[in-house]
């Protein structure tokens, strides 16, 4: 792909894809994105917002038996096609159905699911969509290498978007509310540029390139499932670990990732920190400020924050800005944050950046 195609690509972040999808119901959108980057994860913050039941449709897994079998009718001497469970229209009530990899569907299994992207009586087999129900695709991009074409007759039928990679900023957000391993999220802040995307004419060796589509890559989904791995490290030792960081997200990040690892050996304990803001030890290196900072986002609670804060001020100021700019932001923790006495004089003395 050329420079000039890559600038010339129209992106949406996350929050403006699933904004469109549920502003728009009776349109199909098709969204785009480069392998990992999380768009599976709109389907269920659409659910979440509609109290819809969700159907995540594995389309690439699909035959035509999984999608409607017929049934006969004997009464009216007809046959008639009743759609698979799997696609949560047996209550008549609306639901959000995510057609999960469509374009990498079988071509009979999409000709079948087709009915289904109609915005006058949507149905799937012999029954009805029913109203007010949310039908959205994904799907790679055909820049991938990864053969997600779509056809003309489907193209004309959805709103086709790409979703862009969360940049380092934002997946941090997103990691601090949802369980990610402090030894991850550190590294994220240490390597930003493993989030860049292809698609921005960036290249590194952590991310996805169409140039090597086998080989592992750093995506918000690997990084996902690498702390998962690292939440769970007690059961590995030095070369399995490694191997199976290799495994979830490539080889430059698994020798990078587990230096980080490394460096929760030499962090003081929680309990400590909090007991003893002002003499409790502060690690030498760099990298074992940032693990031992975005694992005192985890400890956030009314009666700690304050002894938290105090340790952090010990700290150089791009910790305590790491910490308290994701903790203002935390969609649980927030409010503990807005009536703590300590945070709020940090937030008055650096206001520009909250």
């Amino acid at each position: 792909m050329s420079e000039s195609l890559l600038s010339e690509i129209r992106t949406v972040n996350h929050k403006q894809a699933g904004a469109l999808v549920l502003a728009n119901p009776n349109v199909r959108y098709m969204l785009r994105g480069e392998p990992g980057v999380g768009k599976s994860m709109i389907a269920a913050a659409i659910a979440e917002a509609t109290g819809y039941d969700l159907s995540m449709v594995d389309v690439p897994n699909l035959d035509l038996g999984d999608v409607a079998m017929p049934v006969i009718d004997h009464e009216h001497k007809v046959t008639r096609y009743y759609p698979n469970a799997r696609f949560g229209l047996t209550t008549g009530k609306p639901v959000v159905i995510c057609l999960d990899e469509f374009t990498k569907g079988a071509d009979p299994v999409k000709n079948m699911l087709h009915p289904m992207l109609e915005v006058f009586r949507p149905r799937l087999g012999d029954l009805d969509i029913p109203e007010g129900s949310i039908i959205f695709m994904t799907g790679n991009m055909d820049t991938d290498g990864v053969g997600d074409g779509l056809a003309q007759h489907t193209r004309q039928r959805v709103v086709e978007l790409t979703v862009r990679k969360p940049n380092a900023t934002e997946w941090l957000q997103w990691a601090a509310a949802n369980g990610i391993h402090p030894v991850v999220m550190a590294w994220v802040d240490r390597y930003p540029q493993a989030l860049a995307s292809y698609l921005d004419g960036a290249q590194n060796e952590f991310i996805f390139h169409p140039a090597n589509p086998q080989d592992n890559a750093v995506s918000p989904r690997t990084l996902e499932i690498s702390s998962r791995i690292i939440w769970q490290r007690e059961y590995f030792d030095g070369d399995s670990l490694l191997a199976a960081l290799t495994g979830a997200a490539g080889a430059p990040y698994a020798e990078s990732q587990v230096s980080f690892i490394r460096f929760q050996e030499s962090l003081p304990p929680v309990r400590t920190i909090i007991a003893s803001p002002d003499t409790a030890m502060i690690p030498d290196d760099a990298g074992a400020r940032a693990v031992l900072t975005f694992g005192l986002l985890e400890h956030v609670e009314k009666g700690t924050l304050s002894n938290i804060m105090k340790y952090l001020r010990r700290m150089e100021e791009e910790f305590q800005v790491i910490f308290c700019v994701t903790l203002a932001r935390h969609p649980s923790k927030k409010q503990i944050a807005f009536t703590n006495p300590d945070f709020a004089l940090w937030a008055a003395d650096n206001e520009d950046l909250l």
